[in-house]
Formats: C-alpha cells, sequence, structure tokens
C-alpha cells in the first residue's frame, strides 16, 4: 500500500515510500492483483488495539459487498470507471467499501480517473440549506481574525455574502479556544443570520469539548466541529474519541436548530495529521486519511473537508503533490459517503503558489466537490496559510457553470445581491447589511 502511493514528502519522512519510481510502479501492479476480501482479513492496523479498525470492520456491509467480493483492487478500478456504475449505485454501496479498499483504488488510479469517478458521486446534506447538489458549488465564508474582534469578524462576513459566499457554513477559527470569546462570536452569528433571514449555518471551530460546554449553557450552536484523523492514536492527540464524538453528535441533535435536517456535525481532515503526531501505526498517510473518513461518516456529518496543504511541505512539498492528495481525499470521501469539500490551500514555505491552487480549483469544481473556501483576499490573517477567496469561488461558478445552495440562491436575489440570472449586482451601498457594522 505505502510503496504504492504517488510519491510525497511525509511518506519519505516517515520511510514508507517506494525508493524508485521503478519499485512504485511494481507495488502498484501487485496492489491491482489483491482481492477486496484481503481488505476484510488482513487490517492495516490491529483490531484489538485500535477502534478506528473497529469501526471499519463492525460496520462494513457484507450483504451489499457480495456485488463486489470476487473484485481485485484493479477490477475494482475498472468497474468504477465502467458506464454500469452511476451515483445510485454508489451510493448503494458505500457502506460495502472500507476505507482501505478506496485508498488503494486510488493508487492505482491516474488524476483524470479520480476525477471521472468523483463525479459520478453525489452526497446531499441539510440543515437549514441543501448542500452537494450537481451543479452546485458551496463555499464555506472563512472570516477569521486575529484579535476575534467582533466587528472585524462581521466586516469580512458581509464582505463574503456580498460576493455569494456562505451558503456551506460561516465559520470561524477562533484565535482563542476561550468559552466567553467562543459565545460571544456564536451570538453575533446567530443575531446576523437571524436579522437578515440567511438561510446557512453558523459554526465556530473550537474543540468539540468547548462545544458541548456551551451547549449546555444553551448557546446557539449550529454545527459541531472537530479535527479527526484515522487511528485511534491520532484522536487522541486531538482529544477526542468516538465516544466523546457521540455525545457532541447528541448534544447538537438535541438543539433542533436545522430547518430543513439535521447534518449538524462539521470534520476537518489532512494528509499528514497522524504523521505529525507520530501515531501513523507504520501506515501511509493517505490510507490513514482515508480511515478519518470512516470516523466521520458514522455521525452522518454536514460538512467534511480536507485542509489539503495546511500541515506544510514536510507533507506535501509541492504543487503537484497536494493537486494529487486532494483529488485523492476528495474521492476516496464521496466514495465513502462523504460530502466532501476541499480547502485549497498551501503554507508560505511550500514549493506551491496560487497559479497551482487555480489549477486545483477547476480541477474540484470539474470533480463535483461540495464546497470550497471564501476566505478574504484568499490570505488568512489569523492562521498564516493560503487559500481560496470569494473571487475564487466566483471564477469558477462562472467558468463551470455551477450555482449556490438552492435556498441560498435564492436568497441573494431577495436581498438585492444577484438579479433574476444570478450575477452579481454591483452597486451595495446602501444595503441594509452594511448597517449591521456599525449596529
Amino acid at each position: 500500500m505505502a510503496k504504492a502511493t504517488p510519491f510525497r514528502s511525509g511518506d519519505a519522512l516517515a520511510g514508507l515510500c517506494a525508493e524508485s519510481y521503478q519499485e512504485r510502479i511494481a507495488a502498484q501492479i501487485c496492489l491491482a492483483d489483491v482481492p477486496l476480501t484481503n481488505f476484510l482479513n488482513e487490517v492495516v492496523i490491529p483490531y484489538e488495539s485500535d477502534e478506528v479498525t473497529r469501526l471499519i470492520i463492525d460496520g462494513h456491509d457484507h450483504i451489499a459487498f457480495s456485488e463486489i467480493s470476487s473484485f481485485t483492487v484493479g477490477m475494482f478500478r475498472d468497474w468504477l470507471l465502467s458506464d454500469m456504475v452511476d451515483t445510485t449505485k454508489i451510493q448503494q454501496l458505500q457502506f460495502a467499501f472500507t476505507p482501505e479498499m478506496v485508498a488503494a483504488v486510488s493508487k492505482i488510479m491516474r488524476n483524470q480517473d479520480l476525477i471521472l469517478v468523483s463525479k459520478k458521486c453525489e452526497v446531499v446534506t441539510k440543515f437549514k440549506n441543501t448542500i452537494g447538489l450537481k451543479g452546485r458549488l458551496s463555499t464555506r465564508l472563512q472570516p477569521n481574525h486575529p484579535t476575534d474582534d467582533l466587528k472585524g469578524i462581521a466586516i469580512s462576513i458581509i464582505d463574503g455574502l456580498f460576493y455569494g459566499s456562505g451558503d456551506a457554513v460561516i465559520g470561524i477559527n477562533p484565535a482563542t479556544d476561550n468559552p466567553e470569546k467562543v459565545y460571544s462570536i456564536l451570538s453575533m452569528l446567530d443575531d446576523l443570520i437571524l436579522a437578515f433571514d440567511i438561510p446557512t449555518q453558523s459554526c465556530v471551530l473550537t474543540h468539540v469539548t468547548t462545544t458541548i460546554d456551551l451547549i449546555n449553557k444553551n448557546a446557539p450552536v449550529d454545527l459541531i466541529f472537530q479535527s479527526i484523523g484515522g487511528t485511534e492514536k491520532t484522536n487522541t492527540s486531538f482529544g477526542v474519541s468516538l465516544r466523546l464524538l457521540q455525545e457532541a453528535y447528541e448534544a447538537g441533535l438535541s438543539l433542533n436548530r436545522g430547518t430543513i435536517g439535521n447534518n449538524v456535525m462539521y470534520f476537518e481532515t489532512g494528509q499528514g495529521s497522524s504523521l505529525s503526531a507520530n501515531a501513523h501505526e507504520g501506515v501511509d498517510q493517505q490510507t490513514c486519511e482515508a480511515r478519518a473518513y470512516a470516523v466521520a461518516r458514522i455521525f452522518k456529518p454536514h460538512l467534511v473537508n480536507s485542509v489539503v496543504g495546511f500541515i506544510g511541505p514536510e507533507y506535501l512539498y509541492d504543487g503537484k503533490q497536494i493537486t494529487r492528495a486532494a483529488l485523492e481525499d476528495h474521492f476516496c470521501g464521496k466514495l465513502l459517503g462523504l460530502p466532501m469539500g476541499m480547502d485549497i490551500c498551501y503554507t508560505n514555505h511550500a514549493e506551491t503558489d496560487q497559479d497551482d491552487m487555480d489549477n486545483l480549483l477547476v480541477l474540484m469544481g470539474t470533480a463535483g466537490c461540495n464546497y470550497i473556501m471564501g476566505v478574504p483576499g484568499a490570505d488568512d490573517i489569523m492562521l498564516n496559510y493560503q487559500s481560496t477567496s470569494f473571487h475564487d469561488a466566483l471564477f469558477v461558478r462562472e467558468l463551470l457553470g455551477l450555482n449556490p445552495a438552492p435556498e441560498f440562491e435564492s436568497w441573494l436575489y431577495k436581498q438585492g445581491l444577484t438579479d433574476d440570472q444570478g450575477k452579481l449586482i454591483s452597486s451595495k451601498s446602501n444595503h441594509p447589511l452594511l448597517k449591521y457594522i456599525n449596529a
């Protein structure tokens, strides 16, 4: 598995990668001949010592798997690419697939294969709007502020709304995990959404334990966020377990804040997280990433995204590696039934630039990605990394003929922010949203 993986710096750092291109091709040829049943009988991390492995094996749909149980990894690839496999078929079999199976098949696929199969997948979720419909591309409006200043956050939010961003979620990474500050941000977001009847959801990306405590204090929590990984040790390093995530999920459901659905969770992942925590258990970083999706899917999340280039060049060195990892993550998540988005991003010391992100943005839009990030100027001034901007979302929507979530699209028109063709209206100098900043 590890030696068959397209080269990336993280696997080299862990001493897991092939030592030459020829060895990598040989490993891919061998992997293509491995029966899918082997992944049920030979786990990559022992069942007894890892709760993620137990989750994967115990939750496997053996009845659905019977349809593909005779396949090798190579046959699985050919089947996924065939005309007989469509959206409905993938949805029916999503629990027949294990993370290791989809990670393995991704390793023998070209980029175009990953895009083509991902395009077949449709994963739709609902809370206060509908995310993931084909022909739609949503955005997380990410108005982070280095001091959590409420006015600064509000200015960025309104800027994003004017550009048609924010239908996936208005999601803020707080500068601190201080419960009082998180409460104040949640209250401001709730007030803004209610004041303008915005069909979207809010989230403050604090630790799940902080969110649970705030729910107990009647804070206006929409989505519950947590970073997760693909091994028990990784999740322990994040301060979470499956039991704690279940507690958070139930707490979110108890609020009953969704207006059209009850997908209450928001998860972020990223290749390299297990290695950076010294918790990869000898497993390559892409397979660890796919295993994280097994954790996510049991909680029926509204949103999941890989923060693909955020961890740094030690794990994904350059634009080529970041692009490949993003296509893999999106493919694996969608096959496993997740509403996958992508933070198309990089740190400033990586060997990449915004041109690489432009290329990846088009590829992700073509592959049917559920949502991307909308960051003011594509430059997150709190987290100090580069992502995609409100303008980038406009570009890829116009290029590929994609629209926001249907409820949000209607709201933009009713607010006079777009015309009846969905095009932005340039003059907004007297819009009521501007008064909210001073208020």
